[in-house]
């Protein structure tokens, strides 16, 4: 895949030194979030997150970021389904072989289970997320799709799943709405872990720092 050059395009702050890779806008909003709810201020610490825009660009990614590229401290985000594209792309770029589910949190990638929406309706339990659709307006809209013939058989979850990603730019909004609304003790597991991983990378890199 051809890239343009990665700068502002791929949304790296100034002195960029840790690259957080996740799939899409939803997920970088998210992790925005969560890290704004807690006092965080990655632009300040120097930290950029990248919108791939899929879980096949790992490779390109990691080859502009990584030990082979700018050598950046690395760390991510990605759907299970996603999780065999992202531990190949790191084991080709060096970064380790026959790598598990806990070598990857190790270095700093971490999985959703399904996915990150998924992941947060089950933290925060369906009627809550009911009640921010709700403020949001759009609860009229979800009643809608529980009686569509497709999704009337479905849990009130899974048709949550699915109302968040049928509306344009919905599942980017509700993914930040989801995260404000969460107790911060009950934080998914892959987001939580995320972000105390980037508490410690944003020092200088153990390679050769090349920016």
């Amino acid at each position: 895949m051809n890239l343009p050059s990665l700068g502002c395009e791929a949304g790296l702050v100034s002195d960029t030194r840790a690259v957080v890779l996740v799939e899409g806008a939803s997920d970088k909003s998210a992790v925005e979030a969560l890290a704004e709810r807690r006092g965080r201020n990655l632009v300040a610490e120097g930290i950029s997150i990248v919108a791939m825009g899929g879980a096949r660009s790992i490779g390109t990614y990691l080859g502009r970021f990584g030990p082979s590229g700018r050598d950046l401290r690395l760390a991510g985000l990605c759907d299970a389904g996603e999780e065999g594209d992202f531990r190949r792309g790191l084991e080709r770029a060096g970064l380790g072989s026959d790598l598990t589910r806990g070598d990857l949190e190790a270095l700093g990638f971490f999985v959703c289970v399904a996915d990150l929406e998924d992941e947060l309706i089950r933290a925060l339990g369906t009627a809550a997320v009911e009640r921010v659709i709700d403020a949001e307006g759009e609860l009229g809209s979800f009643r809608t799709l529980q009686r569509q013939p497709a999704w009337r058989a479905g849990t009130t979850h899974d048709q949550l799943r699915r109302f968040m990603g049928a509306g344009s730019g919905r599942k980017i909004r509700y993914s930040a709405l989801l995260v404000a609304a969460l107790d911060l003790d009950r934080v998914p597991r892959p987001l939580d872990l995320l972000l105390a991983h980037l508490s410690g990378v944003a020092g200088p890199p153990s390679g050769t720092g090349r920016t």
